[in-house]
């Protein structure tokens, strides 16, 4: 029996793993091949060096933000009076790095507690407060990346966020922390700690409290940051897992950090800054990490695409923006309410941002339009009677066709043109006349959101996607 090759075993792998399955899988073996299909896309995030390049960013962003980000929230907690447990806070964050931590957080104060803002003046003042925003943004930029936005929030939204994550957020955490002390010391919560088994449940919280303080942050910034809805338990899934892979990143850097004299002995005294700068780019890959798995939690149709990026083709991009518009229209001449986003991912089983290129080009040649609920419904840009399928086409096929990359600057050729004219023609003569309410009212087979998983290549083509599995559809 001849031997297998390298690439023979990963191309059985790769169809055990992305390959067609039908209805054959019962429940558990359904589960958990969607878990090492969301292994294997976690893998290639990581692999595919966006991540690790976006988080790279975050590491130079943090080293020229991280003293003015701090004395902003040093100027908001000293009018509490709490303002000496940022550095506390700091040692918290830096304990991987051992002694050296303990020195770079009492630098990091220091220059805080000489930073002389009347000193700066107004425009001094201004490049401070875009030092500290501008972290915050590049955050935002990367999540919003992980999730497939190409849209960001307006400049006052952006504007306001950021500045009460960065004045109240301070405020909330200590004093988050200060009623938990109090409570600790009433002496009834003392009276019931007493009690063996309460004490010991309570000893067991106070030693996961680092991991669900962790888990709860990386919670909040992956429902407050990214310009989507993200729901709470896949934010809390994805946090879960970034609060985990950071404490354990943590244990594992200190043991790093103690074991080796190596960075000291070839960077000298810049092995401090080195140190810190690999155990910022680890947080922030961690943070980047959490987030892809907050990403795959919420839109498991992901999961289904197979391996690699998937792209439309020309006919199927024309095909999903007449199916988008039919069913737009269909709703809106029942007079019912219109489809949302995700209404139209779980419908047409695409991801959303595969969606978004065709949503573009009509919105752009208004024939789409978004209405101002939370989150938007789509209506057809006027009555369907006056939209022709000719236009819905057009609108996609023209779409990118800008300055250079359009017909216009192609070298002229008569017999490509004659063609392509006749082309045009052929296609108007054949459906030039039908209207959108035509398209809308035609009698079709009802979509079910869930079907069985087309084989491998099925979908090469364009004309097929594999679907959800049944516990994928929300």
């Amino acid at each position: 029996m001849k031997p297998l090759s390298d690439g023979d075993l990963l191309g059985r792998l790769e169809n055990i793993v992305w390959g067609g399955h039908g209805a054959s899988l019962s429940l558990w073996q359904t589960r958990g091949l969607r878990v090492v299909r969301t292994l294997s896309l976690l893998v290639r995030d990581v692999l595919d060096g966006q991540l690790t390049l976006r988080a790279m960013s975050l590491v130079y962003t943090t080293l020229l933000s991280i003293v003015p980000l701090l004395a902003l929230s040093f100027s908001v907690l000293k009018a509490f009076g709490v303002h000496n447990q940022i550095q506390p806070m700091l040692l918290k964050f830096l304990e991987p790095l051992g002694k050296e931590g303990e020195e770079i957080a009492s630098n990091i104060v220091a220059f805080i507690q000489n930073m002389n803002v009347g000193v700066l003046g107004a425009l001094g003042l201004a490049l401070l407060l875009y030092t500290a925003i501008s972290l915050m943004q590049k955050i935002e930029e990367s999540l919003n990346y992980i999730w497939h936005i190409q849209r960001h929030r307006p400049l006052a939204d952006r504007f306001s966020r950021y500045l009460s994550v960065l004045m109240v957020g301070p405020i909330l955490v200590f004093a988050a922390l200060g009623i938990t002390a109090t409570v600790m010391n009433i002496e009834a919560v003392r009276g019931l700690l007493a009690i063996e088994m309460l004490g010991q449940l309570v000893h067991t919280i106070s030693r996961l409290t680092p991991y669900l303080l962790v888990i709860a942050a990386f919670t909040f910034v992956y429902m407050f940051i990214p310009n989507a809805r993200v729901r709470l338990l896949p934010a809390l899934v994805g946090g879960t897992a970034g609060g985990v892979a950071w404490q354990t990143a943590g244990w594992g850097f200190a043991t790093f950090v103690a074991t080796s004299n190596q960075y000291a002995a070839i960077y000298s005294s810049l092995a401090i800054l080195i140190l810190f700068m690999i155990w910022l780019y680890l947080s922030w890959l961690i943070l980047l990490f959490g987030a892809s798995v907050a990403f795959y939690a919420q839109h498991p149709e992901y999961l289904y695409l197979g391996a690699g990026d998937r792209r439309l083709s020309n006919r199927m991009r024309e095909r999903l923006a007449l199916a988008t518009m039919a069913l737009v229209a269909d709703r809106f001449v029942a007079g019912e309410r219109t489809p949302s986003l995700s209404e139209f991912v779980r419908r047409l089983r695409m991801p959303s941002h595969v969606l978004q290129t065709v949503f573009e080009p009509l919105e752009k040649q208004k024939l789409l339009l978004q209405s101002s609920d939370d989150p938007p419904l789509y209506l057809p840009g006027r009555d369907p009677t006056q939209i022709s399928v000719m236009q819905i086409l057009e609108a996609v096929r023209k779409a990118g066709e800008e300055r250079f990359f359009s017909p216009a600057w192609l070298p002229p050729s008569a017999a490509v043109d004659d063609v392509v004219e006749r082309l045009q023609q052929a296609l108007a003569e054949s459906v030039g006349r039908i209207s959108l309410r035509e398209l809308a009212a035609r009698p079709a087979a009802d979509v079910s959101p869930v079907e069985p998983v087309p084989p491998a290549g099925a979908a090469d083509d364009g004309e097929s996607l594999t679907a959800a599995a049944p516990d994928a559809a929300g």
